[in-house]
């Protein structure tokens, strides 16, 4: 193996990045930054302990060690 067989590693991986930046930008929304906005204030949304889904989750789970608690009883 010559010196003329080695493979430009950083140049490749420059290049890959450049071309994965490209996608990126083409596959963005128009109002990227509005949307950015949104998510972040709908993750900012304080949460209540028993919201719908862990209120629904916390009935069944307390019917599921009511039944077995019952069971085991009798």
């Amino acid at each position: 193996m010559d010196s003329g067989d080695h493979i430009n590693i950083r140049g490749r991986v420059r290049e890959h990045g450049a071309r994965r930046l490209t996608i990126a930008r083409m596959n963005a929304p128009k109002d990227w930054q509005g949307e950015l906005r949104t998510a972040l204030a709908a993750h900012r949304e304080p949460v209540t302990i028993f919201s719908n889904n862990d209120f629904r989750l916390f009935l069944q789970s307390f019917a599921i060690f009511f039944t077995a608690t019952m069971l085991f009883v009798m």
